[in-house]
């Protein structure tokens, strides 16, 4: 029994990653590179540049706590998509705060003696948020 649910899990784990990145071609794909090449860009390079695609991305379902962390997992989903469609650059439009929905818990208690009754309980409440970003896949000329 086992055996089926590590499959199942890692099914479900790849769907969700494969949810937090998407594009809309704006321009001609390449053939893939290593995101290894991928260069982030914050403001146009003065080289030449074709514009390939629009990239959407989110930290969701990433193994990020921190700010930074969860802006490097943006970063890298980024990278990997614009390496897919053989685009060696992104042009970073912004990250930013996504809210995520949130978590929370809570207990109570109660007594009752006689004509008397006591009641207490507390209740604490979280926000989840995700960084997401977006960027233009751009092929950069060589010089």
């Amino acid at each position: 029994m086992r055996k089926l649910y590590l499959p199942a899990l890692a099914l479900f784990v790849g769907a969700l990653y494969a949810c937090v990145t998407s594009h809309v071609m704006i321009g001609t794909a390449r053939p893939p590179i290593s995101p290894a090449l991928v260069q982030i860009y914050f403001h146009p390079p003065a080289a030449k540049y074709d514009e390939i695609a629009m990239l959407d991305t989110s930290s969701r379902g990433a193994f990020a706590i921190t700010a930074q962390g969860k802006t490097d997992a943006v970063i890298q989903r980024l990278k990997e998509e614009a390496a897919k469609l053989g685009a060696n650059g992104v042009l970073l439009q912004g990250v930013g705060d996504q809210t995520g929905g949130s978590i929370s818990t809570g207990f109570g208690q109660a007594t009752a003696s006689g004509n008397t009754a006591y009641g207490s309980g507390i209740g604490i409440s979280g926000n989840v948020t995700n960084k997401a970003g977006s960027g233009i896949a751009i092929y950069v000329q060589p010089n």
